[in-house]
């Protein structure tokens, strides 16, 4: 059994849905695919993605990204935790999953999380271009924070023995130094809402072997601390000179 990983599909864009459906309906019926996030706010193209995915992999794990919590299209009477009740109900009806996998030694794990200002605070550009801060929507008084503390409260699974095999992943990034130093100086304003440092303690609390992460549409592969971090972004259509367009396995068993 093979383990691959993607995220930030964003199959709103047409050549990204495209690839989804041109993935092979034979090579991976023995294989679980990681989505780490970012498929698309638009509830019914996330749920057709998921099933889509459904068909071609043994198994199917999600954790939704911030896009997939935009709810811009969904009405003042859904906020974006509403809206990820909504997405959990539908992962199940689409044949995935966001719960611990399990399977041999090897357990998969997921990690929910969001920015907290631990890489830093946003300033005015970056809250103005930031499209979170429009089409996200948390209960009155909170800040990006709590909104991170709320979700990495969920995250209670812990290790079950010294030979379990550990991976996790998450959308966001768990530690900054899993940024390649090539980022130029003025990329670097949207730091602050990649991920979350509590975040990365969780994933040296579970001693993962691989963590998948998505978010940054950076694509990378780093040892950090005995952990492999692994971003296999698909990102945007114009993005290929920073991402590989192509699935990417991160543990055979």
């Amino acid at each position: 059994m093979r383990v691959f990983a993607i995220s930030d599909l964003h199959v709103d864009y047409e050549p990204n849905a495209r690839w989804v459906q041109e993935l092979s309906l034979v090579d991976y019926q023995n294989d679980v695919l990681i989505v780490a996030g970012d498929v698309s706010d638009h509830v019914e193209r996330l749920q057709h993605c998921l099933e889509t995915l459904a068909r071609r992999f043994r198994q199917v794990l999600f954790v939704p990204g911030n896009h997939d919590l935009w709810v811009r299209r969904d009405g003042p009477g859904l906020d974006s935790f509403g809206k990820f009740e909504r997405i959990r109900e539908l992962v199940r009806a689409a044949g995935g999953s966001m719960d611990v996998f399990h399977k041999g030694p090897l357990s998969i794990v997921p990690l929910l999380g969001w920015y907290d200002g631990s890489f830093g605070q946003p300033g005015e550009e970056l809250r103005m271009a930031w499209v979170d801060f429009r089409a996200c929507r948390w209960p009155e008084g909170f800040e990006s924070h709590h909104t991170a503390q709320a979700f990495m409260a969920m995250n209670r699974y812990r290790r079950q023995s010294a030979d379990e095999v550990i991976v996790s992943y998450s959308h966001f990034l768990p530690r900054i130094d899993v940024m390649p130093a090539r980022i130029p100086l003025d990329k670097r304003f949207i730091y602050p809402v990649l991920g979350s440092a509590a975040l990365g303690e969780q994933v040296k609390a579970l001693g993962s072997a691989v963590h998948v992460y998505g978010h940054s549409h950076v694509n990378r592969r780093v040892e950090l601390d005995g952990t492999l971090f692994v971003n296999n972004a698909f990102a945007y259509p114009h993005e290929a000179h920073i991402a590989r367009k192509e699935l990417v396995c991160v543990y055979e068993s």
